[in-house]
């Protein structure tokens, strides 16, 4: 759900921010992350990853350690370039992440869309 997406009728629709945190409040992984595990699984680099979402490789570096501090795991493994160039790949924990997330998020938005409908199905014209 976008901010000042509409529905098909030309009304209003419920816009939702998504992050999980850690009982000392840190935001370990939210839409932001999620997008640049997705986007280090379309392309195998960090770098293109990075520069595809708009942010700088040493934000994109900082936040995935953050995270995988934060969720005691490991998200990307990295190959070092060389004459072939090197690559940036989701370990098993990152795909997990990388799914579940979407499929958390996906839900979260499901129900989200039903409770908006109950509540203001009288004032929607």
């Amino acid at each position: 759900m976008k901010r000042g997406a509409r529905t098909a009728g030309g009304g209003l629709s419920p816009h939702v921010r998504l992050w999980l945190v850690t009982a000392g409040d840190a935001t370990p992984f939210g839409q932001g992350r999620w997008l640049l595990l997705a986007a280090i699984d379309r392309t195998g680099s960090l770098r293109a990853a990075a520069a595809e979402l708009g942010v700088s490789y040493r934000k994109a570096w900082g936040d995935l350690r953050k995270t995988e501090k934060a969720l005691g795991v490991q998200l990307i493994e990295t190959r070092r370039g060389g004459r072939d160039g090197g690559d940036t790949r989701l370990t098993a924990n990152g795909r997990r992440w990388l799914v579940a997330y979407g499929r958390f998020r996906a839900r979260v938005e499901r129900s989200v869309m039903r409770a908006f409908a109950a509540t203001f199905k009288d004032l929607q014209p």
